[in-house]
């Protein structure tokens, strides 16, 4: 029987001590730990910590299939993820799920899947597949499942929706915990929300609403992903409630999982003064815990899933072991994903479009104010403003820039990239159906177009554009590849095709990364001024993030939790 020997310094985050140990490893679980005297060749030793939890992920955003997605996190002391599957979900119901658990079980990491409570999200869209509470019930069953995915329809747990309710109830039934998303929820709402059995809550943006969800009993998923980044605001947790607060990305694109991971956050609370111990805790303790993982914490007789750090300060990984095996060394991956003889899941309805599907009505009145999408970068949330956009029109059919009060039969409203305001659209991508159409601003675009059919949670494409013509080109794109964001720029098209549900692709996730990063250059080149335009572009179309969104039936006020007219 062969036996693997570990030498370093034990951070034992039960007993708060720092020792010099050799731990042994066995049939992929820790034989023994020995205890080294304190010299000052044992103290040099790097760190021996229980592996990095992602406290809550959707592995599609990255745009990578579990296995690729476990080539990149294992550089970065990742050995486990608490994966919520609902966007692929929301495009192929239970195969979808089915590939993520099949498609993960190739590859030596540890993905734990929840059942997707919310498919579709809501009812103002057009979704994929539809998950009622017996097929919740089904997958809640599975031991693999470890808990209930995000309840975002807290209007509908609040209400006392029924099929809502039965739901967070099949998981309490099982012991199980229930996911929350109630961005903004305060008060008496956010009481009654957490008291329906909801276990923690991701969204919160502000201090204060993290704290009065702690007093409820919430624990606190403090995020930073790559469009939402809420560590600044929420980083004092990690030392005030470190039992109750995890780590996680959320959503993560390929380029950020190439850059870092739960490392970064680590190194970055501890050089703002948090405790190593409590962070941890933090990073590795407690979703082990609260989910109930069959994850080893580095003592004897645990599952040997651990890493190694030069020090408590910068978290740099020098080795991930996952099992009692060896998956990462010095910056190097050494997990290989190979091919799972699976068909590929996808959902590709929609044919082709012209330039004039991306025109609003002839009559449209626009002449007064028009509700306006307002991004903001580094949030999922928006404003809700106002703008007026600018009339093209002529008798001759050609388009002049005019601002006008009369509408006409050639009428186009269109993007004034003046004012930065552009049109927004979403294409049904399940079915033939008018394009939805309105104006945003904040991305800056001054040429071209960016789409994408990573659009959240119903996953239709989404564009936004300076003009019609490449809006066209940009959605075509897509569509062409069954899937993939683009980039329209002049006379340049750039596509990166996602054939798996247009979520994911099964390249090596390096190459992924490399020319997602190409594509993201571009639409920074074309003028856009977000940090990660893509990401927060697959955002617009989230109903359940307050406060003006889009989807394929129209623009939605998350305030009042209905479509606007």
């Amino acid at each position: 029987m062969t036996e693997t020997i570990i030498t370093g310094q034990h951070a034992d985050w039960f007993n708060k001590t720092i020792r010099p140990a050799r731990v042994h490893i066995r049939d992929g679980r820790i034989s023994a730990i020995h205890y080294l005297p304190q010299t000052a060749q044992n103290t040099q030793l790097p760190y021996i910590l229980p592996g990095f939890v992602d406290a809550h992920v959707h592995i599609e955003s990255s745009m990578l299939v579990p296995a690729s997605f476990a080539r990149l996190a294992v550089v970065h002391g990742t050995v486990a993820t608490v994966s919520d599957p609902h966007e692929i979900a929301n495009v192929c119901g239970l195969e979808g799920v089915e590939f993520m658990i099949q498609n993960g079980r190739s590859v030596p990491f540890r993905f734990y899947f929840g059942a997707p409570s919310c498919v579709p999200a809501t009812v103002f869209e057009t979704a994929g597949a539809t998950l009622d509470a017996p097929s919740v019930q089904k997958l809640l069953e599975r031991p693999e499942i470890k808990y209930l995915s995000e309840m975002m329809n807290f209007p509908g747990a609040l209400q006392g929706n029924l099929e809502v309710l039965a739901k967070i109830q099949s998981a309490r039934n099982l012991g199980k915990p229930v996911d929350g998303h109630a961005p903004g929820l305060r008060g008496t709402d956010a009481r009654k929300y957490a008291e329906l059995g909801i276990s923690t809550d991701h969204e919160c943006f502000t201090l204060a609403e993290a704290l009065e969800k702690l007093d409820y009993g919430m624990k606190i998923l403090i995020r930073e992903g790559s469009a939402a980044r809420n560590f600044e605001a929420l980083a004092s947790l990690v030392d005030s409630h470190p039992e109750m607060v995890m780590f996680c990305s959320d959503d993560k694109h390929p380029d950020s999982l190439v850059a870092g991971h739960i490392n970064q956050l680590c190194a970055r609370a501890v050089a703002r003064g948090s405790d190593p111990f409590h962070v941890i805790r933090v990073a590795c303790v407690n979703p082990v815990l609260h989910y109930n993982l069959d994850l080893g914490l580095v003592r004897e007789g645990d599952d040997a899933s651990l890493i190694l750090v030069n020090n408590l300060r910068e978290f740099k990984v020098l080795e991930t072991w996952i099992g009692g095996q060896l998956v990462a060394r010095h910056g190097e991956s050494l997990i290989m994903p190979r091919e799972v003889p699976m068909a590929i899941p996808n959902h590709f309805e929609c044919n082709m479009l012209e330039n004039t599907d991306f025109l609003f009505p002839a009559g449209t009145d626009l002449r007064y104010e028009w509700p306006v999408i307002e991004a903001a970068d580094g949030q999922l949330i928006t404003g809700k403003g106002q703008g007026q956009p600018i009339l093209q029109s002529s008798p001759d059919g050609f388009l002049v820039n005019q601002r006008s009060a009369a509408t006409a039969p050639l009428a186009a409203w269109c993007a004034d990239p003046t004012q930065d305001l552009l049109k927004i659209v979403v294409v049904n991508r399940y079915r033939k159906a008018p394009v939805a159409k309105g104006f945003i601003r904040n991305f800056g675009l001054k040429q071209g177009a960016l789409a994408s059919s990573v659009a959240h949670d119903s996953h239709n494409i989404v564009c936004v554009g300076v003009d019609d013509e490449s809006m066209c080109r940009a959605v075509n794109g897509v569509i062409r590849h069954r899937g993939g964001i683009s980039c329209v720029k002049d006379n340049l098209d750039m596509v990166l095709p996602l054939p798996v549900a247009g979520l994911m692709s099964q390249e090596d996730g390096y190459k992924v990364a490399e020319l997602y990063t190409l594509i993201d250059q571009a639409a920074k080149d074309a003028g856009s001024t977000l940090q990660a335009p893509f990401m927060t572009l697959s955002f617009m179309a989230l109903l359940v993030i307050p406060h003006l969104k889009i989807s394929d039936l129209g623009l939605f006020d998350g305030d009042r939790f209905e479509l606007l007219s």
